[in-house]
């Protein structure tokens, strides 16, 4: 998707759950944003990149009771955790929020009461879920059961396991209390509904104008050609956010959570004209990074309450692929798993965000490996893009010891410039691969143009020939300038140490595209180079 380089333009990632460790399946979301979001500010945008932890719902005060803490107790810890992890995958939010803060409350709450203001919300009784072994109603994910639609197992709220549709109170079949074991029963119990049915016009002419990847316009217009069912949007919880005028019921986590959005802007930008130009003026592009597993909430739910509340609708929503282990679902009982935690302790942070990006298309399945992730490491970073800085580096620093004297060749020029669209390019179309195989093969074109020129025949010659060979240095250093460039989205820290071995003086974090055709200055002192990536052993 185009964007209009005269509006600012709002990027978020979906609020990670924190009622456990991070772990890879998470990252697929958050890296390729931060990507995305680096890679605007070098294209020129003027872009904001807020999130926050998801601190509401049933899984949190179920890991609560587990743990014998408070429901506040698990948020701060996990709030905490994620920070620190995002922290050092170089994952730079311009705001981090959390939904359980008093500015989010106030935020959900005056927006729940505009939906019943304009007439989107009504009450009904419904079937609840009820265990008689436990003495109370069971909330959505306290029940699992048989899904209505497909027959696969299932919590209360969402087929989990099946077809992924989303459940209502009362529509799972053979309920069972997770806590206990114990058959559950349905008993009468008053909630409010939001009118979703009525929306369905509204949202098929949206989907055909929002821009993101196909995967979420066309699951989500999937869904809406169906029958579009209301909303419960309560729940009998004591964690949440209050439901307006009831001491009884909050809000369901997927009202208050979407708003966290909204909510984050405000505590970034504080003044009220500054985040209303983001929410409610239409003055700025908001672009959402989601998995494929919430397509459902970001493309129907949410836009559907943006626009009953009378509040800006999001212009993309980009969904990526889930991951795998060894071709398995993630589980953390059988140890599928990858803990960010322990990945990082062992491996360079920069080295998992490529990995992230450059094993699959983004919005297909990634499917991780140790084999893979080792083959992507040794034959790309080390062989292609560690090979190319060190050797040339290397050579540059040992025989001239700054920048040599030369013009960069058209040849040079013209390559740089054609992999600089085809990045653009990638960064329109959120294909994070092509973006980086787009930079390794020019990567790639520098370790070719080096190997056929030769330069370690000419400097043992003539002074004639060592004109040449610095000749054919500064342009090799060139493509290295550029790639640095390229890449430093993907790895911010690996590149800033090229970055300084090239002798630059200024920030690559905040050079821009336009400078990978800027000559780099003849005469700058090179510094001695160090290796980048190490070989990985299985």
């Amino acid at each position: 998707m185009k964007i209009p380089i005269d509006k600012p333009i709002l990027v978020t990632s979906a609020l990670p759950y924190v009622n456990g460790e991070c772990h890879i399946g998470h990252l697929r979301t958050y890296v390729p944003a931060d990507i995305y979001v680096r890679m605007l500010r070098k294209m020129g945008y003027d872009a904001i990149f807020i999130s926050g932890s998801d601190t509401h719902g049933t899984p949190i005060v179920l890991s609560a009771e587990a743990q014998g803490i408070t429901p506040e107790e698990v948020v701060e810890k996990y709030h905490e955790h994620f920070k620190r992890i995002f922290k050092d995958l170089n994952v730079d939010f311009d705001y981090y929020g959390q939904t359980d803060s008093e500015s989010n409350h106030r935020r959900t709450e005056e927006i729940v009461k505009e939906l019943i203001e304009n007439g989107y919300v009504y009450k009904k009784g419904t079937k609840q879920a009820f265990c008689n072994t436990c003495g109370r109603f069971l909330p959505d994910r306290y029940v699992e059961g048989e899904c209505p639609h497909c027959g696969a197992m299932a919590r209360g709220d969402e087929c989990d396991q099946g077809c992924g549709k989303h459940l209502e109170p009362g529509e799972i079949i053979e309920p069972r209390c997770k806590i206990c074991g114990s058959e559950a029963d349905f008993k009468e119990q008053e909630q409010f509904f939001f009118k979703l049915s009525s929306f369905a016009d509204f949202l098929i002419t949206y989907l055909d104008k929002l821009g993101g990847t196909r995967n979420a316009k066309n699951y989500a217009k999937e869904w809406v050609r169906k029958e579009l069912m209301d909303w419960c949007i309560t729940r009998n919880l004591e964690w949440g956010v209050k439901f307006p005028g009831r001491d009884d019921l909050v809000v369901y986590v997927w009202v208050d959570a979407p708003i966290g959005y909204i909510s984050f802007t405000e505590e970034l930008i504080e003044k009220e004209e500054e985040w209303r130009k983001y929410w409610t003026e239409d003055k700025a592009t908001i672009v959402h990074f989601i998995g494929t597993d919430i397509i459902y909430h970001h493309c129907i739910f949410w836009p559907a309450m943006l626009k009953g509340a009378g509040y800006s609708l999001p212009d993309a929503v980009v969904a990526s692929g889930m991951v795998k282990i060894d071709g398995k679902t993630f589980s953390k009982s059988r140890g599928d798993v990858v803990w960010a935690a322990e990945f990082l302790e062992r491996f360079h942070p920069d080295t998992l965000r490529y990995y992230l990006v450059a094993q699959s298309s983004h919005t297909k399945e990634l499917d991780f490996s140790w084999d893979s992730f080792s083959t992507r490491m040794n034959n790309e970073l080390v062989a292609i893009l560690g090979n190319l800085v060190h050797r040339v580096v290397s050579f540059a620093y040992k025989n001239f010891g700054v920048v040599p004297e030369g013009d960069i060749e058209d040849e040079v020029l013209g390559k740089i410039e054609e992999i600089r669209e085809e990045v653009v390019k990638a960064v329109e179309e959120y294909e994070f691969k092509k973006l980086v195989d787009s930079a390794m093969g020019l990567a790639d074109f520098g370790n070719g143009f080096f190997q056929r020129e030769e330069p370690w025949h000419l400097i043992k010659k003539g002074e004639k020939e060592r004109e040449r060979c610095g000749e054919i240095v500064k342009n090799v250093l060139q493509i290295i300038k550029a790639v640095c460039v390229l890449l430093e989205p993907v790895m911010p820290s690996k590149m800033a140490e090229v970055w300084q071995q090239l002798g630059m003086e200024s920030d690559v974090h905040s050079a821009k595209l336009d400078e990978i055709t800027v000559p780099i200055a003849s005469g700058q002192a090179l510094k001695k180079p160090k290796k980048l990536f190490e070989r990985v052993e299985v």
